[in-house]
């Protein structure tokens, strides 16, 4: 590749990074709205905390490089699809599906794929919510859809999940047994913990129902 092919690549990276951030910016003013009309109505909001990030192109190359691609900006935006990433931590995992029902009902929004970590927990124990989506960022003369990744989780299993990162990357390609099954329990422990909760916030509410 030749000089002048260099700087039109480079210049067409900044053009996308520019518009995954416009992306994230856009989908994280439509949840705070979101979230003051839930609040509005419900005097309670679901998400605890809202984290993003571009993922960097180091992570970028290699999960091109894996898949066999070539390191181009066309191939970036067709195989890539956690270039933007949203992280939404809520109190309850029925708060999670609260979320996501909202998210799917925007009309601008299109859901590519989703995969329901919670209802199907992967075999560490991992649970969380991933949403694929594409969210309108208009421009001064047109509008693009640029995809979002969102994953919504439990501020519990949040927590887990960081301790779960920290572990993998300590022992590269080998986990201990015992620390493997030891964080499967832990996951399975947070899991009940979070259903007995929702469970007394179900009877705080009947009773403040039974009492109006």
């Amino acid at each position: 590749m030749d000089l002048p092919q260099v700087k039109d690549e480079l210049v067409q990276f900044n053009k996308m990074i520019f518009l995954y951030n416009s992306a994230m910016k856009e989908f994280k003013l439509r949840l705070e709205i979101l979230r003051d009309e839930y609040k509005f109505v419900h005097q309670y909001d679901p998400v605890f905390d809202v984290k993003s990030r571009i993922k960097s192109i180091d992570s970028i190359t290699a999960k091109l490089t894996k898949q066999g691609k070539a390191i181009t900006v066309e191939n970036i935006e067709n195989y890539v699809d956690d270039i933007a990433g949203i992280r939404v931590c809520c109190h309850y995992s029925t708060d999670i599906y609260r979320l996501v029902d909202m998210i799917s009902e925007q009309k601008d929004i299109e859901v590519l794929n989703s995969k329901d970590y919670m209802n199907d927990p992967k075999p560490n124990g991992y649970r969380s919510y991933h949403m694929i989506l594409t969210i309108p960022v208009h421009l001064s003369g047109r509008v693009v859809s640029v995809k979002v990744e969102v994953q919504i989780r439990t501020t519990a299993l949040n927590s887990w999940a960081i301790l779960e990162d920290i572990l993998e990357n300590t022992y590269d390609d080998y986990l201990p047994e015992e620390l493997l099954k030891e964080v499967k329990e832990c996951a399975d422990m947070l899991h009940a913990v979070d259903k007995r909760m929702i469970r007394i916030q179900d009877e705080i509410s009947q009773y403040k129902k039974e009492r109006q």
